[in-house]
């Protein structure tokens, strides 16, 4: 079972690519959620406030993919399809990859642009510090305060991340599990005397 998936560690710094007088600057960030894409371009508009086209794309998920590519009113295909395609080539996911183009007065055409996208959004992933991450599972434990013991036994026992815990009368404990593990850890847990344990989506 693959239960890896590569992304990239941090934000990349900014590179230049430069083609017949127009500037292209790169980014790349980390994000888990297409909410985080808006405010990013934002934030870039604000940077590069001549530029004529903040082009981009993202790709989001390990099993269930969301992606999205962007013109930003280049020619149809010519920016944000060249950026995905990095993103395939590099085989990274939960990353955003935005191009600033400055115009430098000498149009590219169509074969141009594509060249010229595509080259800077593959510096600026060589650019990125890229790490493996695993695919983990959320799981989520009720349980009364008495078998707290029992709990935390297994717990301790199979070395188990602790996201989140709530101590009362009822206890919920959420653990996260590397996802070729999850089955097994899951019937350790079905096995326990009043013990319930649910998947997190």
């Amino acid at each position: 079972m693959n239960d890896t998936y590569n992304t990239i560690a941090f934000p990349s710094e900014e590179i230049l690519f430069k083609e017949k007088g127009s500037k292209f600057f790169g980014y790349a960030f980390p994000i888990i959620s297409d909410e985080e894409v808006k405010p990013i371009l934002e934030v870039l508009r604000k940077k590069h406030p001549t530029a004529c086209h903040y082009c981009y794309a993202y790709q989001i998920g390990t099993e269930k993919i969301n992606y999205r590519a962007n013109d930003d009113g280049e020619p149809s295909n010519s920016a944000g399809i060249p950026i995905y395609g990095q993103i395939q080539s590099f085989s990274v996911t939960n990353v955003l990859i935005v191009i600033v183009r400055i115009f430098g007065g000498t149009k590219l055409g169509v074969g141009g642009l594509i060249t010229a996208y595509k080259t800077a959004a593959q510096l600026t992933l060589e650019n990125c510090s890229i790490i493996e991450k695993t695919i983990d599972i959320h799981y989520l434990i009720s349980f009364d305060y008495k078998n707290m013991n029992k709990v935390m036994r297994i717990i301790k026992e199979k070395n188990l991340a602790i996201v989140h815990q709530k101590m009362e009368m009822s206890c919920e404990i959420e653990i996260k599990i590397r996802k070729k593990h999850a089955e097994q850890i899951l019937e350790i847990f079905v096995s326990q005397y009043e013990i319930d344990i649910k998947i997190i989506e």
